[in-house]
């Protein structure tokens, strides 16, 4: 069929079909490249390798044989995105999002269990049985490999691998799993149109895409790639990596360093003495995205990073030596200072904020949910309706809490985990997607928030023991989580009708993605061994974890200092008045946001990138305007292009050998 003939807003099956089957096949081949090659992930943040590196060349590709075939359509632009979409949403499961502490989670109280840490007498008899198999074989051959599983093929590790020891905790899981990407999917419908329509909210990761797209759809993709501004934006992060790449692989060849040590410039001692361990790091494809991101996000992102650090260097100054011990006993993943529970308050703020802004858009929908009012024009093109999506959120918010109270839950904990679970969730979702960071990590987990208001007393043993490993599973690393990759799926679909079969696909497509990727780290796993692979991350942290559950278990009054509750007040009071000048003050430059990731171990690594893109950014538009920000922006597109192309490139390059150049962060 001529591309012209197809009705504009069309997805053809095929496009359906092949973004399945590139989701499954990421899903398979994740824990190969990240794990054993250690490779540039596949997935790695929220806005993964693969996707866009398969989206590129099928672009190409689909541009060339329109030009042989003129009169054949194999992909529109808006197939190839509905594709794209679908590989991305997918990307995470089979690693951080979910497969790469999965089973270190589930096994480390029976694995790791010694007569010094006295897991056997503390954690075992707390933990289900139903959590993890039964034969004591099966968790060793895990960790140490299946004999001669080195040698075995792919057929014959299959018939190897204990299955049926899995199925019942495999299962068990999955059950939790898919009600929480349920309610995730049931939160986006809902907050989706307050975000998209009524406030505009721009999604700077999802710009290249959508521009590519576009540009083939108008049948200008030539005229596109063969921008000057966009060529040399390529050519930067090509010739980096090469360069860089190379000198991996040989190392007489020299390299460009892309990481600079700041911290030997500042003291130690005075009000710089936070920045002792400051990092520059060069990645021009998050250049890019601080380009395309709203100054005033991205101002507010850097400046609260440096912010942080001085204030810790200030109550240095004043004789505030607040020591790290203050902190307590936490789970945050990268909470190291009691100054960091300032987020504990400001997520609740921020999240109270949401809440406000959507206040009308929330009241319809629960309008529409119990017939009092109809479906508005504009929600027919949703997922699902407004009605549906607020019966969904009720049911399985429902089903995730009489899971909870099965495992040993009082009503009241599983009510206030979860509920702070999905709080954080929605807040980390409007931060990087409005933000635009491809690499998040949480500062603070839920369950700090609830020991910091309620105290360690407020879980028991069991509960403390169940919530610390439900949150782990899910809720605290949230590198990959899915709720942004819904959100950013939404807003792909928001130009299509309401379709039955493309919001089903999405549905099968998850579910396959969570069996695909147990499947895929479970096979790794018995050939190598988790021993033998760069499991150490996941393996520390999962330790920490238990580390931590046990010793509020075993002494539940020894709380945190004040200084946790003063400064998550603090948080509290500063996001209070951040949101009140952001909504009220028109000239206000800081962005909310900002505040948020302030001690997110991210900023780390990003703060400078958008530093450059801030800066960058206000100059053209001080001294050249909106046309000298129109030639500009192909510059920084073509940094994302190039970084990602090089990312690809090179880990198909490790997939051949033993390691792999890394373009991209962990």
């Amino acid at each position: 069929m001529n591309p012209a003939q197809l009705p504009e807003e069309t997805i053809r099956f095929r496009a359906l079909a092949l973004g399945f089957i590139l989701a499954m096949a990421i899903c398979a081949l994740t824990p190969y490249n990240n794990v054993y090659h250690q490779a540039t992930p596949l997935g790695g943040g929220h806005f993964p390798l693969a996707p866009f590196f398969i989206l590129i060349w099928l672009t190409v590709i689909v541009a060339v044989l329109r030009k042989i075939f003129p009169s054949i359509s194999i992909f529109t632009g808006k197939e190839l995105l509905i594709v794209w979409s679908l590989a991305v949403l997918t990307s995470g499961i089979s690693y951080t999002g979910l497969t790469r502490t999965f089973f270190i989670n589930l096994t480390a109280p029976w694995h790791f269990a010694t007569v010094e840490n006295h897991w056997e007498e503390t954690i075992q008899p707390f933990f289900p049985t139903v959590w993890q198999p039964q034969n004591p074989q099966t968790i060793q051959q895990l960790y140490d490999g299946l004999e001669n599983g080195r040698q075995m093929g792919i057929a014959d590790l299959m018939l190897h691998v204990p299955w049926m020891a899995w199925i019942k905790p495999l299962c068990i899981w999955s059950l939790f799993i898919l009600l929480a990407y349920w309610v995730m999917i049931c939160l986006v419908s809902i907050f989706s149109r307050q975000w998209l329509h009524y406030e505009r909210m721009n999604m700077p990761l999802l710009q290249v895409p959508i521009l590519i797209e576009e540009a083939l759809d108008e049948h200008a993709l030539g005229r596109f790639l063969s921008n000057r501004y966009l060529m040399t934006g390529i050519l930067i992060p090509v010739m980096l990596h090469l360069l860089n790449g190379l000198s991996f692989y040989i190392p007489s060849i020299p390299q460009i360093p892309t990481l600079i040590l700041a911290g030997p410039y500042f003291s130690s001692q005075g009000i710089f003495s936070a920045f002792v361990k400051l990092k520059i790091y060069i990645y021009p494809a998050f250049i890019g995205f601080a380009f395309l991101t709203s100054k005033q996000i991205s101002f507010s992102f850097w400046f609260f990073f440096l912010a942080g650090g001085l204030l810790i260097g200030i109550l240095s100054v004043m004789g505030y030596n607040i020591p790290d011990a203050a902190l307590g006993i936490t789970f945050g993943p990268t909470l190291s200072r009691p100054e960091e529970t300032q987020m504990i308050g400001a997520y609740g703020i921020f999240f109270l904020f949401i809440l406000w802004l959507a206040r009308h858009h929330i009241l319809d929908v629960i309008r529409q949910a119990f017939g009092q009012k109809t479906q508005t024009e504009e929600s027919v093109n949703e997922w699902i309706s407004a009605g549906l999506s607020f019966w969904g959120l009720v049911a399985g918010s429902i089903g995730l809490f009489a899971w909870c109270i099965f495992f040993g839950m009082s009503a009241l904990t599983a009510f206030l985990f979860l509920s702070a679970c999905f709080m954080v969730m929605v807040v980390a979702t409007r931060v990087i997607c409005q933000g635009g960071i491809a690499y998040f990590t949480l500062t603070a987990a839920p369950v700090d928030g609830l020991l910091s208001f309620f105290g360690p007393r407020f879980f028991s043993g069991s509960q403390m023991l169940l919530a610390g490993v439900a949150q782990k599973v899910l809720f605290v690393d949230l590198r990959e989580s899915l709720m942004p990759s819904l959100l950013h799926t939404r807003r792909i679909t928001s130009i299509l009708p309401r379709r039955t079969g493309l919001f089903l696909t999405i549905l099968v497509t998850l579910v396959s993605a969570v069996a695909v990727s147990f499947a895929a780290m479970l096979l790794l796993c018995y050939k190598y061994g988790i021993r033998e692979l760069e499991l150490e991350w996941a393996t520390r942290t999962t330790l920490n974890t238990y580390e931590n559950i046990q010793a509020v278990m075993a002494a539940p009054d020894a709380a945190a200092s004040s200084w946790v509750f003063i400064f998550s007040v603090a948080g509290a009071v500063v996001m209070l008045i951040l949101v009140i000048c952001y909504h009220r003050l028109y000239w206000w430059p800081i962005h909310p946001i900002g505040y948020l990731m302030a001690y997110s171990s991210a900023m780390r690594i990003l703060w400078f990138s958008f530093f450059i893109g801030w800066l960058v950014n206000t100059l053209c538009m001080r001294y050249g305007g909106i046309a000298l920000f129109k030639k500009l922006r192909y510059l920084f597109i073509g940094l994302i292009i190039g970084d990602f192309l090089m990312g690809g490139l090179w880990a198909i390059v490790g997939l051949m050998g033993d390691s792999g150049y890394r373009v991209l962060p962990d």
